[in-house]
């Protein structure tokens, strides 16, 4: 007896010593689409309604384990143990994971609203990102400009934007026509020699694509990039009369660049499953993540390829149509 309990004790106390390792769950999913606008927020302009869902799904992160939960999630197979460091590496806390985690899905809402700008003919234009305090522009010009044109050059691109304030000596004052406020401004900047001996004027420029509109995403407690895809699809569902979803429900993951490409994200395992908890009918798929996703396919749910937004796009009107999209292969 004495034995026996002694086993009994040395097992329960192995069993709830803490292990290195974190739990990956299917997370929940969010409505990108939803009527009430608890994902995106559109003002200032007609929205429309989807009679079908665009979800994006999350991964829920369990950081600490013990011996005998390790075990349960290794035998679970909805579930992913996996070294502790592949999620919070050994020179960042916790804390300092969630603030990257933060600042990813805040780069992620920037990236999908202008992805999906694009994709809805919105022109790409030239503005001012930072002015650089003490420099020739600092007071001249403001964050948010938008730069029309430099002695009556019009400015397209940033590369333009280089070439018109160094196509000229150090020491010339530039014309540089912008729209401020939604009206036009015109400015005197005389050029600097730069660190690299180039004339400068003492900006930061960034791309942007101007619309009459307010986006919104007050989303809260999500992080990571894997969101940008499902994001840059809700955002011209609700600006395009036509509804993307056909009445279906359609979930999907992939990060999403300014340009509209569609990037590979982790957890797809866990991902495929949560959509299929709450009943998608497709799973938009990033291409690299294909053979992972096709490795855990769900029972009924199609996994469809998609490299940029505008596979996306063209997938679910195929869908819509009861065509057969491309879908992933390992």
């Amino acid at each position: 007896m004495v034995g026996a309990v002694l086993v009994v004790a040395l097992t329960w106390l192995v069993g709830s010593a803490d292990v290195p390792y974190v739990q990956m769950d299917p997370g929940p999913t969010y409505n990108t689409v939803a009527a009430n606008d608890s994902v995106i927020s559109i003002t200032g302009t007609e929205t429309s309604k989807s009679e079908g869902q665009l979800l994006f799904v999350t991964v829920r992160v369990r950081p600490q384990l013990t011996l005998l939960e390790a075990l349960r999630g290794w035998w679970d197979s909805d579930s992913a143990v996996v070294p502790r460091e592949l999620v919070y590496p050994p020179d960042k806390t916790e804390k300092e994971v969630e603030k990257q985690n933060a600042e990813d899905f805040a780069r992620s809402e920037s990236s999908a609203q202008l992805a999906a700008l694009a994709q809805l003919g919105f022109a790409e234009k030239v503005a001012v990102d930072k002015v650089t305090t003490g420099a020739p522009a600092d007071g001249v010009l403001k964050p948010e400009d938008i730069i029309v044109s430099i002695d009556g050059t019009p400015v397209t691109t940033t590369d333009k934007l280089l070439e018109l304030i160094r196509a000229k000596p150090v020491g010339t004052r530039l014309t540089i026509e912008v729209t401020r406020d939604g009206k036009p401004v015109t400015a005197q900047v005389a050029t600097v020699k730069g660190e690299d001996g180039n004339p400068r004027v003492g900006i930061v420029p960034k791309l942007v694509r101007p619309h009459p509109f307010t986006v919104k995403i007050p989303v809260e407690d999500v992080g990571g990039p894997s969101a940008g895809l499902m994001l840059s699809l809700g955002i011209i569902d609700k600006l395009d009369p036509v509804d993307l979803t056909g009445g279906k429900i359609i979930a999907g993951t992939g990060s999403i660049d300014e340009k509209g490409a569609v990037g590979p994200i982790g957890g797809v395992a866990q991902k495929v499953v949560a959509a299929k908890r709450d009943g998608a009918a497709w799973f938009l798929t990033p291409k690299a993540n294909c053979a992972e996703a096709v490795a855990n396919a769900q029972e009924g749910l199609p996994l469809v390829q998609v490299s940029t937004l505008t596979d996306a796009v063209t997938a679910l009107k195929t869908i819509r149509e009861g065509g057969q999209p491309q879908l992933c292969t390992r």
